[in-house]
């Protein structure tokens, strides 16, 4: 997954909230940190303010099912 491609998931998740949405940003987030490594998920998380939205922490570890 590019940066990019990354980039335009989690706005559509911080955009409209809600549990489902919560699931998906998580498995963004887990294909962000496996491809991109731990400070592109934490810029993620500041960028689209899901710590607010979803309660996600930088420094957290996702992962994919």
């Amino acid at each position: 997954m590019t940066r990019e491609k990354a980039r335009e998931l989690p706005a559509v998740q911080a955009q409209t909230g809600g549990g489902h949405n919560r699931n998906a940003a998580r498995l963004i987030l887990a294909g962000v940190l496996r491809e991109h490594g731990q400070p592109a998920a934490d810029g993620f998380i500041r960028e689209f303010d899901l710590q607010q939205l979803f309660g996600f922490e930088t420094g957290a570890r996702f992962t994919a099912p």
